[in-house]
């Protein structure tokens, strides 16, 4: 299309939002010289440094659109199909707009949108004052994500009547009164009115670019000023909060990871994926945060080191009717020292099968920079740590060892690769691909081995990064058998770009410009295959593997795909190691009468029939008796996982429960925690068992 042509039609697309926005006495939002000279610097970074070099053209124009209005409307709840037909004459103008560091487009979306959902809390808060009937059999969907755009505003007037008859009935079985339900709801949707009318120009350009980036690859981001500062502060791992990692979603703030050290990590009771609905500060007031920005809960859940955050959550596990729960957290920094590798021994005696399995946790990849920069002896890294581990448990006559890296989202590259040496002589661990198709492979230099005996790596689906490296390395070299789910699949690397600095070098002045984080780089395995997208696969595959596929990088918008480079030139390890078959034959006749995975296994069930609902009843007494049924068949599975262990039965009343933490013994010894572990360690004896069969009757 011809670009004066894509001038004209968004003039004329401009001139009928403008009219809008002036009817509707909106304070119309517009970009200034500092959104300008970001725009700039941003699109010549990313099209000369990232990884995949993209092309800023129509397609990537169209897929900006869609990501853009997605990100403020997620569930259709606020724009009309009309709306949207109208942005339509954006979709091939974007990228022309953004070669131009012209985002206006996305300023004048932004205002239609802030006029409806001043529309919407209007209306919404005149049906508090109605009567809802409880008993008339309809239902409402709760994920409108696949449906279409409303189509004028009396289908979305009947949209929201049934939200807020939904939110009322989830209220009242959540125990509220009348007027709390009245009080919390008024309350909730004039936040979502208050919060749309204070986003500043920087709240808006981050989206909009983020809306670009994205599109581009998940990992990809803009930081604004702002939001420039709080990042820095988390690399740092400085924070005095929880130690959690959020995001949202439809709505709700999600718990995207768990941070090694932190509160939440040593508490336990927060799990991925959990849903926080409400922040209250000690003795406080809970706040209901649903429908709240992702920076304001941040924001609210932070504070000095020391002082206490209640937390009302809604387990994954529970679905959208399940039974919330309160938790209490003391805000604290990071411990290096929880982030930092532990050691055990677990004794396997099965019939002829006897052996003494070392077992070394290691929650992330660390080294202590500023230590190590300041010349001390005795630093803190990971491989200093396991090392010393190591012979510890030597000392303890172990047969085989493990290393658990279940949920070790990574850390430092120099680590993993110090930590492969120990296992191997010198050799490549791992290659890195640049932007511009350059190939480095970082190696470990010393020849040495400090465990020689046999290994496995247990990993899971958040296994990432450098954890992918080790493992896929251990599997590579033919050292160790790899066990478990599937790992994350991370497999790229970013650079964080300020944009003030760089500016400056090109010329284009300074000012507070805020922060690209962009890809630059991909890691590929010695055998060539990359981790990104596929992760690594193990050996053995856990049954509990297939019930995540929707889960990783895998299931991110705009991942980097999988890709292969030439195998760099290593040696496997020599020897018959491992007779892969034979211990996957034992391991699946093993699991098949396991009570412990078979409990597993009915536990991702019910959270699958959970999560897949996509419309709720608005019968008051059809949502009980739905609620109950869930709590009842939860209770009933894990009632007969602990009468496997010989443990006493449990009532629904015998604790205030996490959905997502069934089993809690007073000595913190969780044995659902421990269902992967020792089947990991029961793999490992049967290969140490065959061994000495083998080695006892040579074929």
């Amino acid at each position: 299309m011809n670009i004066s042509s894509r001038n004209t039609k968004y003039l004329t697309i401009l001139s009928a939002i403008v009219t809008v926005v002036v009817v509707g006495g909106a304070a119309a939002l517009t970009p200034g010289d500092e959104q300008v000279r970001s725009t700039r610097l941003i699109a010549d970074l990313v099209s000369s440094i990232h990884y995949s070099r993209p092309r800023l053209d129509d397609e990537l124009s169209s897929a900006m659109l869609d990501r853009y209005i997605d990100a403020l409307d997620p569930n259709k709840h606020f724009f009309l199909a009309g709306d949207v037909a109208a942005f339509e004459q954006y979709r091939h103008y974007l990228d022309d707009a953004f070669r131009g560091a012209n985002t206006s487009p996305a300023f004048e979306i932004y205002n239609i949108y802030k006029l409806r959902v001043e529309q919407r809390i209007e209306h919404a808060l005149a049906l508090l004052g109605q009567e809802h009937d409880l008993t008339h059999d309809e239902s409402y969907r709760i994920d409108y994500e696949e449906e279409p755009w409303p189509a004028g505003k009396l289908q979305m007037d009947e949209l929201w009547r049934k939200r807020v008859k939904n939110d009322i009935l989830s209220l009242r079985l959540s125990g509220k009164k009348p007027e709390e339900i009245t009080e919390t709801l008024t309350k909730r949707y004039e936040r979502i009115l208050r919060r749309t009318n204070q986003q500043t120009v920087n709240d808006i350009y981050q989206l909009f670019v983020n809306a670009y980036t994205n599109s581009i690859d998940p990992h990809t981001t803009y930081f604004s000023p702002h939001n420039s500062e709080n990042f820095n502060i988390n690399m740092r791992l400085s924070l005095e909060g929880i130690g959690a990692a959020l995001r949202t979603t439809n709505e709700h703030t999600i718990v995207q990871k768990i941070i090694p050290g932190g509160p939440a990590d040593l508490g336990g009771q927060l799990k991925p994926r959990d849903r926080i609905i409400g922040v209250a500060q000690d003795q406080g007031e809970m706040i209901d945060v649903i429908g709240w920005r992702l920076q304001d809960v941040v924001e609210l859940i932070r504070g000095p080191k020391n002082s206490v955050v209640r937390l009302l959550l809604l387990p994954h596990s529970s679905g959208v009717d399940g039974p919330t729960r309160e938790i209490t957290l003391v805000r604290d920094k990071i411990k290096l020292e929880e982030q930092s590798a532990k050691s055990s021994v677990i004794e396997i005696s099965d019939g002829s099968v006897m052996a003494r399995i070392g077992v070394i946790s290691l929650p992330t990849f660390y080294l202590d920079f500023e230590a190590r920069s300041r010349g001390d002896a005795d630093y803190r890294s990971t491989t200093r740590d396991v090392k010393r581990l190591i012979g510890e448990l030597q000392q303890q006559n172990i047969d085989g060892l493990l290393i658990d890296l279940r949920d070790n989202g990574g850390g430092s590259l120099a680590e993993a690769t110090e930590l492969t040496g120990l296992f191997i002589a010198q050799g490549p661990v791992v290659q890195v691909r640049g932007t511009r198709g350059n190939i480095d492979i970082n190696k470990d230099p010393d020849p040495s081995i400090i465990y020689d005996g046999p290994l496995a790596v247990l990993v899971n689906q958040n296994s990432a990064s450098a954890s992918e490296i080790f493992a896929g390395a251990m599997q590579d070299y033919g050292r160790a058998i790899v066990l478990g789910e599937p790992t994350f699949g991370k497999g790229t690397v970013q650079t964080l770009v300020n944009l003030n600095n760089y500016g400056r070098r090109k010329g284009q002045g300074t000012g507070n410009l805020g922060q690209l984080k962009v890809t630059v780089a991909q890691f590929f395995r010695i055998n060539g295959d990359s981790t990104q997208h596929r992760g690594v696969r193990p050996d053995i595959i856990f049954p509990t593997a297939d019930l995540e596929d929707d889960y990783g990088e895998r299931s991110l918008d705009n991942a980097l795909p999988w890709a292969r480079v030439r195998p760099a030139d290593f040696a496997r390890v020599s020897g018959d190691w491992f007779n892969v078959e034979y211990l996957r034959e034992r391991h699946d006749s093993r699991v098949a009468a396991d009570a412990g995975f078979k409990y597993l296994m009915a536990v991702a069930d019910e959270l699958r029939r959970a999560q897949d609902k996509k419309t709720v009843s608005l019968v008051e007494k059809v949502r009980r008796r739905e609620r109950d049924a869930v709590q009842q068949r939860s209770l009933e599975l894990e009632n007969r996982f602990r009468q496997s262990r010989g443990m006493e039965p449990l009532t629904l009343a015998d604790k205030d429960r996490d959905e997502d933490d069934f089993i809690e013994e007073e000595d913190d010894d969780d044995p659902v925690l421990k269902i992967k572990l020792e089947e990991a360690a029961h793999i490992l004896a049967d290969h140490i068992s065959m061994r000495g069969r083998y080695a006892a009757h040579p074929r």
